[in-house]
């Protein structure tokens, strides 16, 4: 009969790829439950005030019209539910098409079902398919891979949320609407059930079995299946556990299945008394809870409380005289096989001979260990008991009384357990690779032995006492020949052939005599000894293996295993060299994934790499977290070797007096940073001594494991004190901005020395790992905190700065900022806020308005490079540039309220703009039209110079941060900078010349060059912040008009200072001249040239029109000249020249009025 797998049988490659298909869902499942939107579970009261009318369960299915309309109401709710589509469409799709994938599986299997009953498959039935023995397995696997998938949407994605999820994709997806799509039977499926898996929750009614039948299965199919799995032993495992008491561990696999599969028949659970009592005296009488797949546990108790034939029937098995038999034989069992794999365990007595004489009773130890392992671990798991349920606590406590339950010695079992397994199978994979060479070299030296006492007896070869026999040297010449006979292939056959061999050669020795002769029988001895070896080399299987792996499985414990986490951390701790026994324990724990990938292997499916991928590094990740406590313990004695270095000892200066020497050598300070360097060393030392690993598909190298877990251990402690450092107290007088930096710096200082000090002994580049990481955590927290500002956010998977490996730790927000480079940014703000503070710009310092003290000043930009270094400057700098944006943005959106759409504002610049034009003229009567002017629109500047003063505020501190960043790239990089700046105008000079000449080179669209070295030009502070578009603008009518007479409503509250500058005139009126001035050009610069131009023609006729008006009947007075002065200020830091400001003036002005300036100005 042709093989039910074979590729050519369509009926076996259907059932293989959708059983295939099924584990694959599943580790779709297990992998999208790490990545749910915190969001959809609107468990924050935030969240629910922000996201709670945008984000529907089914009820929005009644009336989905009318929630659309509330919507359409609210302008602000459809831009955030289009910012909300934005974020997170992409994961909402990818759950969608695995909430797809589970019920495209049941359609496909019911669809197979069909097709068995029609007849599709010829000469196949469903009958025929069960008689087969993988027919049997595939049947019984696909419909309980089908319970094992709903059972994990429950557990690990709630109803709500997938709800929330399945409505949203409905809403946002266009794929709705197309003719093929099943939205409608999705949903049906996996609605919400009321299951929670919060620990003490209530079940609700009927659950699972009313959520396994939304979609109806064919039952002859299921009571068929059900029948096998009672019945058979569909896996042949019992002949991998000889031994009556371990029948149930043998057919814990099936038990699991049969408990998924009878939901899909609850009667048999409610009502089939003597059905249930066979199933739990067959599979459950001496255990109660099960690992149904991957680990994921039941306890029995609690599942079957609902249904009265299973409780009955159960009754049995938790009787508390059953319990104590149970608990006292594995207390037993595993203190006997535990002394034995000690035993088995000392250097030198696992021998190859050893092994081979004793199979069957190292595999018997083996059962025994695996089997005690697997029972106490399952039942006495937190996991698998619920505290509040007074049965379970008595259970689990006369468990732990009688079984002397002790964690330690359990967990010391396990790795001695896997140890063990570990020798036993690398032995059998040795023995087996080089069986046929061992085999072919035995039977030469035993033959080569008996050619040589043939020749012995012949009498050619002289030997002591020997005399000349014909007979025994034809038979010895005869046995040389059948041992050389000896076929490899045929070993049933040359093994009886040997022992007959051996027979014959004890009985020529005994009927000739041969014992008196000690060479001849030391040739007897060795052949015997040779012709031994063969039938042990012979006999060595590879079925031992395959016992050995059915017997060692550990799936079961792919969760619980974490409970033991602090007890090998505790273990490593101790004894650094226990890590080579753990790799043992994470190699057992690699053999679960067999399971979920066999199918997926032999149906050749694209799957098999993702899966493996999966499980593998799941794996990986816990072997990460359980050596991660080498390189806590590390930073733990480094964090006293900081304290000692920063502290304690006094550096050594280059020269000293002898008489100081002892007060310099410090002994004691010294030996103890000597002894914390030598545990560093010791726990070093300890993690290199496990081999490069294959877990999984995932090869683990230890140096690389000791690196990233360095790694991770610096993250975490500079994330923590950079969080910790950078929080202020907006209250405090004066700002602990300089105090904190100060402090953090220490901080950052001693890590970095720390760091550097100890990468010799740990043999890691140290300076590498540490700008690599910094610079991580900084640009990382710059981009949570840009989040803020963009509408499409960078999700945590998505960032190129997080890994999963190494992960940058995020912090519980102390204020409005989400991380501390906001904090920082908004204290830094906050501090020289225009309306509190003046900017000196000759000084680079801030003053405060009212005490004229200084605030801060550059040495703040220092201190910060000093601290956060460029990364952290540079990182600051890109955040204000957010900042910018936004207020650039808000700028606009008030320009549009408050101006475009009051009609009396319109016609007061409309009416101003017919008197001034054309602008070349000169104004007449000029004081009462532009005062006119700013008296009607009087009540819109107050806003509108918050926004301009804002953005020049922003505009100076990126202006300090360049100078900053150049002044440092100067110093510590100087090729660098040359490099830089060279390249920068070389390529400025090239664009010049193509736009003179296009014939000549220019950097195409597809060529990064001009934006890559941008970043380096910011980076090295080599660029013009003045000179930057923010954002990109529409034309905006009276733009320039209304920007002039901002400009001139705020003159008054300013005075000139021939030292100073423009200040301030009363700090009860406060305005700060460079912010405002800086926020006005960068305002400008967003916007067409023409409109500065037009600006500054108004600055020109407005002071032509002044000087005119003032001049033509008598002498200007001083306050005139302040006025001038203040525009000619204001000329200058634009960097206009003046002539450009004279020539506007002499187009519309009287000579007279021409010299007086001038003479003014040359004053």
């Amino acid at each position: 009969m042709l093989d039910f797998l074979a590729e050519n049988n369509l009926c076996g490659q259907a059932i293989l790829r959708i059983v295939s298909c099924g584990n694959a869902i599943i580790a779709e499942l297990l992998r999208l439950s790490e990545f749910i939107p915190a969001v959809f579970r609107l468990k924050d009261r935030a969240d629910q005030q922000k996201y709670g009318d945008i984000i529907f369960d089914f009820s929005y299915f009644k009336g989905p019209e009318l929630w659309e309309s509330k919507l359409d109401c609210k302008p602000e709710l459809q831009d955030l539910d289009e910012e909300f589509r934005e974020n997170n469409i992409e994961i909402v799709t990818r759950f969608y098409l695995a909430f797809q994938s589970v019920h495209k599986y049941i359609v496909d299997l019911n669809r197979y079902l069909d097709d068995l009953n029609e007849g599709v498959y010829i000469q196949q039935t469903l009958e025929t398919v069960l008689l087969n023995e993988d027919g049997k397995q595939l049947l019984c696997e696909a419909l309980y891979l089908y319970g094992v998938m709903l059972l994990v949407i429950d557990q690990k994605i709630e109803g709500e949320v997938r709800e929330r999820m399945l409505v949203s994709y409905y809403r946002y997806s266009a794929a709705r609407s197309s003719a093929d799509s099943n939205m409608d039977d999705i949903c049906k499926l996996l609605r919400s059930t009321g299951y929670s898996s919060q620990p003490g929750a209530k079940r609700p009614p009927n659950y699972p079995e009313s959520y396994f039948q939304r979609v109806p299965i064919n039952e002859s199919f299921i009571s068929m299946v059900i029948g096998r799995l009672r019945s058979d032993d569909i896996y042949n495992q019992v002949s991998a556990y000889p031994l009556p008491e371990h029948r149930s561990t043998a057919l814990a696999n099936q038990a699991a299945m049969l408990y998924v599969i009878l939901y899909f028949e609850p009667s048999i659970l409610h009502t089939h008394q003597a059905k249930m009592r066979e199933i739990v005296d067959k599979y459950f009488p001496d255990n109660w809870v099960i690992s149904i797949y991957m680990g994921i546990t039941v306890n029995l108790v609690d599942a079957w409380e609902p249904y009265k034939a299973a409780k009955t029937a159960l009754n049995n098995t938790l009787d508390l005289s059953n319990v104590r038999e149970q608990a006292s034989r594995y207390a037993t069992v595993s203190e006997r096989v535990h002394a034995q794999v000690q035993q088995f365990l000392k250097e030198g007595y696992l021998r190859e001979e050893m092994v081979l004489d004793n199979i069957p009773k190292l595999l018997n130890c083996l059962r025994d260990c695996n089997v005690a392992i697997r029972w106490l671990m399952l039942h006495t798991a937190d996991s698998a008991c619920d505290p509040n349920n007074k049965r379970f606590r008595q259970i689990k406590d006369q468990i732990l009384t009688d079984s002397r339950y002790n964690p330690r010695i359990l967990f010391q079992l396990l790795l001695d357990t896997a140890q063990f397994e570990f020798i036993l199978k690398e032995m059998f994979k040795q023995m087996l690779s080089e069986k046929q060479t061992k085999w072919e070299h035995y039977k030469k030296e035993g033959s080569e032995r008996m050619t040589e006492l043939a020749d012995v007896f012949s009498g050619v070869k002289p030997l002591t006492r020997v005399e000349k026999n014909e007979n025994l040297q034809a038979w010895f010449r005869e046995i040389s020949k059948q041992i050389l006979s000896l076929n490899y292939d045929d070993s049933t056959a040359a093994g009886r052939k040997t022992v007959q061999l051996i027979q014959a050669l004890e009985e020529v020795q005994e009927f000739h005599q041969l014992e008196s002769n000690l060479q001849v029988c030391q040739f007897l001895a060795d052949t015997r000894k040779f012709l031994h070896q063969m039938i042990r080399t012979i006999n060595i299987k590879e079925e031992v293996l395959i016992t050995m792996q059915i017997v060692g499985d550990l799936s079961f414990a792919w969760q619980l295993i974490d409970s033991f986490t602090s007890i090998m951390q505790e273990s490593i701790r101790v004894n650094p060299s226990m890590v080579t026994k753990l790799r043992a324990t994470f190699l057992k724990l690699a053999s679960a994934l067999d399971l979920p990938l066999l199918r997926i292997n032999q149906a050749n499916s694209p799957d098999l790499l993702s899966v493996s991928q999966y499980y593998s590094g799941e794996l990986v990740s816990y072997v990460r977290k359980v050596l991660q406590i080498i390189p806590e313990s590390m930073f733990t004695s480094l964090l006293k070797i900081i304290k000692l270095q920063t502290h304690d000892i006094i550096e050594v200066p280059t020269r000293l007096d002898k008489d100081k020497l002892r007060d310099y050598a410090q002994l004691g300070p010294r030996y103890e940073v000597a002894k914390l360097t030598h545990a560093i060393s010791i726990f070093t030392e300890g993690i290199l001594m496990m081999k490069t690993t294959l877990v999984g598909i995932i090869k683990v190298d230890p140096k690389q494991l000791l690196e990233d877990g360095i790694r991770k251990e610096l993250v975490k402690r500079v994330a923590f004190a950079l969080h910790r450092g950078l929080i202020f107290n907006p209250r405090a007088k004066p700002s602990e901005l300089m105090p904190k930096l100060k402090e953090l710096g220490a901080t950052m200082d001693g890590f970095h020395r720390s760091f550097e000090y100890i990468q010799d002994y740990v043999n890691i580049y140290g300076l590498k790992i540490w700008q690599e990481e910094v610079s991580r955590i900084i640009n990382y927290n710059v981009e949570q905190e840009c989040n803020n500002f963009l509408r499409t956010k960078i999700q945590d998977w998505q960032s190129m700065y997080q890994s999963t490996h190494i992960p940058i730790p995020k912090f519980t927000p102390v204020d409005e900022s989400v991380t501390f480079i906001g904090r920082l940014c908004r204290e830094i703000l906050r501090i020289t806020d225009p309306k509190m503070t003046c900017h000196i710009d000759q000084l680079n310092t801030w003053y405060d308005m009212k005490t004229h003290q200084e605030v801060t000043s550059s040495r703040l930009f220092s201190e910060i490079q000093t601290t956060l270094g460029t990364f952290g400057l540079n990182g600051l700098d890109r955040l204000l540039c957010f900042m910018i944006v936004k207020e650039l943005q808000n700028f606009l959106s008030m320009f549009q309220k408050i101006i475009l759409r009051d009609r009396t504002v319109q016609d007061t610049l409309k009416n101003l703009m017919n008197a001034v034009s054309p602008l070349k003229s000169i104004v007449a009567n000029s004081s009462k039209i532009y005062f006119s002017a700013i008296a009607k629109t009087q009540k819109i500047w107050t806003a509108y110079l918050e926004a301009i003063m804002k953005v020049g505020q922003m505009q100076i501190l990126r202006q300090q941060i360049a100078n900053e960043l150049n002044y440092s790239c100067r110093f510590d990089s100087k090729h660098l900078a040359a490099a830089l700046e060279n390249l920068n105008k070389a390529l400025l000079a090239d664009i010049e010349a193509h736009y003179q000449d296009p014939s000549l080179p220019y950097p195409k669209e597809d060529n990064t060059l001009l934006y890559e070295i941008t970043a380096y030009l910011e980076a090295a502070g080599i660029h013009n912040p003045l000179n930057k578009i923010y954002i990109t603008t529409k034309r905006l009518p009276y733009f320039p008009i209304v920007n002039f007479l901002f400009l001139i409503a705020q003159l008054p509250k300013l005075q000139y200072n021939k030292n100073l500058g423009m200040v301030c005139r009363k700090p009860t009126d406060p305005v700060d001249w460079p912010p405002l001035v800086l926020g006005l050009l960068t305002l400008l610069k967003q916007f067409h040239s023409r409109y500065t131009e037009q600006f500054l023609a108004l600055i020109g006729q407005f002071i032509c029109s002044t000087v005119e008006q003032c001049t033509r009947y008598r002498r200007p007075t001083r306050t005139t000249w302040d006025f001038l002065s203040r525009n000619l200020t204001y000329t200058s830091y634009c960097q206009i020249p003046l002539l450009i400001a004279l020539i506007e003036m002499e187009n519309g002005c009287s000579p007279l009025s021409i010299k007086q300036v001038r003479a003014h100005l040359l004053v």
